[in-house]
């Protein structure tokens, strides 16, 4: 068996079951123009357990694999995901302010393993990410986070900002990386529960959830390049969370 059969299932049948089964699975790809009633049957279960999936063209599927996968193949995560709902008021329950990290749009595994990492380091408790437009948690991702992320609990959602407003209503401080503000980031008070934003080093985070921050903030930059990488500016802005709440604690 080779490293690509162990990490995905294939064939109609054997990913319903899967599905039903309760097996971690990252994405589904579908093939285009499948049966009707095979097709209704998978997109309802997988929309039922929050699972993405694509609709690809039968030469994609088969790249993956030459085996009869019917159309359908899964691609098991390494990782377990956890109920951002659930997650919350178990903190609180717990006397633990939340600390959630966020990654809009972050389309390269390499950031979002390190982002882990750091997230780990400063304390995090979780990571949230989109189904759609972020990157899939592979084993690459879990090589790049120093296996970090088996440490941190991964909430993954299909609707973001529905997401957002959910931490927002749970008493949690929505802060946003982002260039359009004049606030310098550690002159701001990033203290109590939080959640923080990091979008894509292109486009930022998407204008919907931004308009939901409770707090901007940016990190001054000198020199003749005006970005940082994503997962350097977020491990500063998480240290920086640490710090504060840290000093309150002491103080």
């Amino acid at each position: 068996m080779n490293h690509t059969d162990v990490q995905i299932i294939f064939g109609l049948h054997p990913v319903i079951e899967a599905v039903e089964a309760g097996k971690e699975i990252s994405k589904v790809l579908l093939r285009k123009g499948m049966g009707r009633e095979s097709y209704l049957r998978l997109a309802a279960l997988l929309y039922q357990n929050s699972i993405p999936m694509q609709i690809v063209p039968e030469e994609k599927l088969n790249r993956v694999t030459r085996r009869n996968h019917q159309g359908v193949i899964a691609y098991l995560s390494p990782v377990e995901y956890a109920q951002l709902e659930q997650l919350i008021p178990m903190l609180f329950d717990k006397g633990i302010n939340p600390f959630i990290v966020v990654c809009d749009g972050i389309t390269d595994t390499g950031n979002i393993g390190a982002i882990a990492r750091s997230a780990v380091c400063a304390g995090a408790h979780a990571l949230l990410m989109p189904v759609k437009g972020t990157a899939m948690i592979s084993a690459d991702t879990v090589k790049a986070s120093a296996g970090a992320l088996h440490h941190l609990a991964i909430c993954r959602t299909d609707r973001l900002k529905t997401a957002l407003v959910f931490l927002k209503n749970s008493g949690l401080k929505l802060i946003a990386a982002t260039e359009k503000t004049s606030a310098i980031y550690h002159q701001t008070d990033l203290t109590g529960p939080a959640a923080l934003l990091m979008g894509a080093e292109d486009t930022g985070i998407s204008p919907a959830c931004l308009a939901l921050a409770d707090v901007t903030v940016k990190i001054p930059l000198q020199g003749k390049i005006n970005s940082l990488n994503v997962a350097s500016a977020a491990a500063i802005l998480m240290f920086e969370m640490l710090k504060q709440n840290s000093e309150i604690i002491n103080n």
